[in-house]
């Protein structure tokens, strides 16, 4: 099976959807080119970024692996790579005009200084209007967004409360990983990492890095609660690489009223293609008349991969020539993508395969449903969000079943400079219909008819108790009564609210895994 590559660094083939954070980036000094003046800032006043492109504190050596060609790094300074930072953001960022324009001599750092340019502007609601400025080393983006490798114990963590009092549980575990082997299953609740209070402790370094480390072979030491135990109990684990199955669970659920089909679909990565088309050709199989498609932890992903699966959905019926997401960027650029220069047109519903994993222009399988019920939770963000928005646009009901959504309707695309790929928000995506307005998430109502960002549907609570695909499980069986006509479960007890903002005391998520990517049409 083989994978599209990424080439990060020569103006961009994917656009990513956001998250929040930066990663630290390249090293200190400043300075200038050998034998060259700094420029002298002057607020307002930029020269293009290509200028300053590639010129680089610490140079890489060699073929860049993405590529096969030499890496076009030159010496330079960290001064170089911060002007190189300003002009670029300045040309694409979609608010630009909103950037503080500081001088980048100040900044010994291109993370501190990248941490500058971007709006301060707050929402209604008071949250960042930007929560979603984050770098990654370049080597290290390609991995992840290409294989879904990773490193971690083969459990993924629910957030449900990532401020204190903090409530963190095992949401998925999977077969084979040292989570597994450790007996830790879906629901146990995390006590403690490292001899520090995972409800109320302060040092919230310790908890991020043994809920989510960083280099395989390192151990963490948790206390956990199993579901159902009256005790706790410690354990042991050791972070290894992993690979995630992104669609690890397809079922057909017997009712008598039809067959209803059921999806776990974890992560938008490319190899979720080849998974997703076999979902849908087993559930086409099975003439189902219904479909639950669970993404409460699915954080994002390729865009053309949510194009296909809500094509598959929906079928070519109401999708046919009409416009998945239409990208919206700065008021520079009213009528073309700045990126790769190309006229501004609309991403379609993808009707053939994109060649990420499947066989590249092979007619996709579809059920052809006008209804489609979704799961979510506050992990379900960007690429996912965007089956929602997108199915809205072409008149296809999405019924909502779970929390509010995370809210992330912007993107960019990665940009690679001197080994760190930055993301800053550069558009804003809009269904056919031109809407677009969900940064506070899609929130499940309980009423027949959906007002943009309100949906149909039932909150409710993630159960603990059953496992996922189960029909049982709360969310799961919440939606299986909902088609049959009954009433949504009330109180929805325990449901969380959206992780808006992250502070001094708040855990996070893996970015990566919280984005959507796109890519433009065109030899890959």
């Amino acid at each position: 099976m083989t994978t599209a590559r990424l080439v990060l660094a020569r103006r961009a083939r994917q656009v990513l959807y956001a998250s929040a954070l930066a990663v630290a980036a390249c090293g200190g000094g400043s300075g200038s080119p050998s034998g060259t003046m700094p420029p002298t800032w002057t607020a307002g006043v930029f020269q293009p970024s290509s200028h300053f492109q590639a010129q680089c504190q610490s140079p890489r050596t060699g073929n860049d692996p993405a590529t096969g060609n030499p890496y076009p790094d030159v010496q330079g300074t960290t001064l170089d790579e911060n002007n190189w930072l300003r002009s670029w953001s300045n040309e694409l960022y979609l608010w630009y005009g909103e950037i503080p324009d500081v001088d980048p001599a100040g900044y010994s750092t291109t993370a501190s200084y990248f941490d500058e340019l971007k709006t301060p502007a707050t929402t209604s609601t008071g949250a960042p209007k930007d929560r979603f400025h984050f770098t990654y080393a370049t080597s290290v983006w390609e991995q992840l967004s290409q294989s879904g490798s990773d490193v971690g114990y083969g459990v993924d963590f629910d957030l449900v409360a990532a401020r204190p009092p903090r409530l963190v549980y095992a949401a998925y575990v999977w077969p084979g990983y040292p989570a597994a082997a450790a007996g830790i299953g879906r629901g146990a609740q995390i006590l403690a990492i490292d001899g520090v209070d995972m409800v109320n402790g302060q040092d919230t370094t310790t908890l991020n890095n043994g809920l989510y480390p960083s280099t395989a072979g390192e151990t963490h030491t948790f206390t956990i609660l199993d579901q159902g135990a009256a005790s706790s109990r410690t354990v042991t684990l050791q972070a290894t690489t992993e690979t995630e199955t992104p669609v690890p669970l397809v079922n057909t659920i017997a009712t008598g009223s039809g067959n209803v089909g059921y999806i776990l679909f974890n992560s938008h990565i490319a190899t979720s293609e080849q998974e997703l088309i076999a979902a849908i050709t087993q559930l086409h199989n099975a003439a189902v008349t219904d479909l639950v498609l669970d993404i409460r932890y699915n954080g994002g992903g390729y865009l053309d991969i949510a194009s296909e699966l809500a094509y598959m959905i929906a079928g070519p019926g109401p999708t046919a020539g009409a416009t998945f997401q239409q990208q919206t960027f700065n008021a520079k650029y009213p009528s073309t993508n700045p990126v790769t220069g190309a006229p501004l047109t609309p991403t379609p519903f993808h009707t053939t395969s994109q060649g990420f994993s499947g066989p590249r222009g092979t007619n996709l399988p579809y059920l052809a449903l006008p209804r489609v019920f979704v799961l979510t939770g506050s992990g379900t963000c960007s690429a996912s969000e965007a089956i929602i928005n997108g199915l809205q646009g072409v008149n296809v009901q999405v019924i909502q079943i779970g929390t509010t959504t995370c809210g992330k309707p912007y993107g960019f695309y990665p940009q690679d400079n001197c080994g760190t790929t930055y993301f800053t928000i550069e558009f804003s995506g809009e269904n056919a219909k031109g809407f677009g307005d969900y940064a506070d998430g899609f929130s499940p109502q309980n009423s027949a008819k959906p007002t943009n960002a309100v949906l149909p549907g039932c909150s409710v609570a993630d159960d603990w108790t059953h496992e996922l695909g189960d029909s049982a499980e709360g969310r799961l069986a919440a939606a299986l009564a909902y088609r049959d006509g009954t009433a949504c479960p009330i109180p929805p007890a325990g449901v969380a609210a959206p992780l808006l903002l992250h502070t001094k005391q708040s855990l996070h998520r893996p970015f990566w895994r919280e984005n959507q990517l796109s890519r433009p049409a065109g030899p890959r």
